[in-house]
Protein backbone atom coordinates (compact mmCIF):
# COMPACT_ATOMS: atom_id res chain seq x y z
CA UNK A 1 0.00 0.00 0.00
CA UNK A 2 2.86 2.47 0.85
CA UNK A 3 4.42 2.38 -2.84
CA UNK A 4 0.94 3.56 -3.90
CA UNK A 5 0.08 6.31 -1.38
CA UNK A 6 3.75 7.64 -2.95
CA UNK A 7 3.12 7.25 -6.38
CA UNK A 8 -0.58 8.82 -5.63
CA UNK A 9 1.68 11.68 -3.71
CA UNK A 10 3.95 12.32 -7.04
CA UNK A 11 1.34 12.48 -9.56
CA UNK A 12 -0.25 14.84 -7.10
CA UNK A 13 2.55 16.81 -6.92
CA UNK A 14 2.93 16.92 -10.48
CA UNK A 15 -0.55 17.90 -11.82
CA UNK A 16 -0.71 20.57 -8.48
CA UNK A 17 0.65 23.94 -10.76
CA UNK A 18 -1.84 22.75 -13.50
CA UNK A 19 -4.85 23.05 -11.27
CA UNK A 20 -3.06 26.10 -9.77
CA UNK A 21 -3.49 28.08 -12.79
CA UNK A 22 -7.37 27.77 -13.26
CA UNK A 23 -9.12 30.58 -11.95
CA UNK A 24 -12.33 32.32 -11.90
CA UNK A 25 -13.00 34.51 -14.84
CA UNK A 26 -16.36 36.40 -15.88
CA UNK A 27 -17.10 37.31 -19.38
CA UNK A 28 -20.52 39.13 -21.26
CA UNK A 29 -22.26 37.50 -23.82
CA UNK A 30 -24.51 39.35 -26.08
CA UNK A 31 -27.15 36.59 -26.99
CA UNK A 32 -28.92 36.99 -30.17
CA UNK A 33 -32.63 35.70 -31.39
CA UNK A 34 -33.58 35.81 -27.71
CA UNK A 35 -36.44 38.37 -27.80
CA UNK A 36 -39.26 36.35 -26.39
CA UNK A 37 -40.19 35.74 -22.79
CA UNK A 38 -39.13 32.33 -22.89
CA UNK A 39 -35.70 33.19 -24.23
CA UNK A 40 -33.77 34.31 -21.07
CA UNK A 41 -34.85 31.28 -19.19
CA UNK A 42 -33.36 29.08 -21.72
CA UNK A 43 -30.23 30.70 -22.30
CA UNK A 44 -29.13 30.76 -19.08
CA UNK A 45 -30.14 27.45 -18.15
CA UNK A 46 -27.91 26.38 -21.47
CA UNK A 47 -25.01 28.46 -19.81
CA UNK A 48 -25.15 27.25 -16.30
CA UNK A 49 -24.82 23.17 -17.88
CA UNK A 50 -21.70 24.31 -19.30
CA UNK A 51 -18.96 22.29 -16.77
CA UNK A 52 -17.11 25.27 -15.34
CA UNK A 53 -19.67 27.68 -14.63
CA UNK A 54 -20.47 28.53 -11.63
CA UNK A 55 -22.77 31.45 -12.32
CA UNK A 56 -25.40 33.30 -14.75
CA UNK A 57 -27.25 35.83 -15.05
CA UNK A 58 -29.24 37.25 -17.93
CA UNK A 59 -30.75 40.76 -18.29
CA UNK A 60 -32.75 41.55 -20.98
CA UNK A 61 -33.59 45.58 -21.28
CA UNK A 62 -36.79 45.06 -22.88
CA UNK A 63 -39.54 42.39 -23.57
CA UNK A 64 -38.37 42.48 -27.41
CA UNK A 65 -34.78 42.67 -27.12
CA UNK A 66 -31.75 40.33 -27.44
CA UNK A 67 -30.68 39.27 -23.90
CA UNK A 68 -27.11 39.66 -21.99
CA UNK A 69 -25.43 37.07 -20.47
CA UNK A 70 -22.93 37.59 -17.34
CA UNK A 71 -20.98 34.52 -16.62
CA UNK A 72 -18.43 33.26 -14.30
CA UNK A 73 -16.41 30.41 -14.96
CA UNK A 74 -13.78 28.45 -14.14
CA UNK A 75 -11.09 29.53 -16.92
CA UNK A 76 -9.27 25.62 -16.36
CA UNK A 77 -12.72 24.19 -17.38
CA UNK A 78 -14.59 26.15 -19.68
CA UNK A 79 -13.90 29.35 -22.54
CA UNK A 80 -16.00 31.87 -23.89
CA UNK A 81 -15.76 29.85 -26.98
CA UNK A 82 -17.48 27.26 -25.60
CA UNK A 83 -19.88 28.98 -23.99
CA UNK A 84 -20.85 30.64 -27.27
CA UNK A 85 -20.93 27.56 -28.81
CA UNK A 86 -23.40 26.03 -26.13
CA UNK A 87 -25.79 29.07 -26.87
CA UNK A 88 -25.40 28.90 -30.90
CA UNK A 89 -25.75 25.04 -30.41
CA UNK A 90 -29.27 25.72 -28.89
CA UNK A 91 -30.46 28.56 -31.64
CA UNK A 92 -29.36 31.73 -30.35
CA UNK A 93 -26.11 33.09 -31.53
CA UNK A 94 -23.51 34.96 -29.23
CA UNK A 95 -20.29 37.16 -28.90
CA UNK A 96 -18.56 38.34 -26.56
CA UNK A 97 -20.10 42.06 -25.40
CA UNK A 98 -18.15 45.24 -26.25
CA UNK A 99 -20.46 47.26 -23.67
CA UNK A 100 -18.62 48.46 -20.91
CA UNK A 101 -19.59 49.07 -17.45
CA UNK A 102 -18.92 52.56 -17.42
Amino acid sequence: MKPYLGTVFGLGLLFAPIAAQAAEAKVALDVHHAGCVLCGPIVKSTLEHVKGVSSVSVSQPDGMADVTAAVTYDDGQTSPQALIKATTDQGYPADISKKTNG
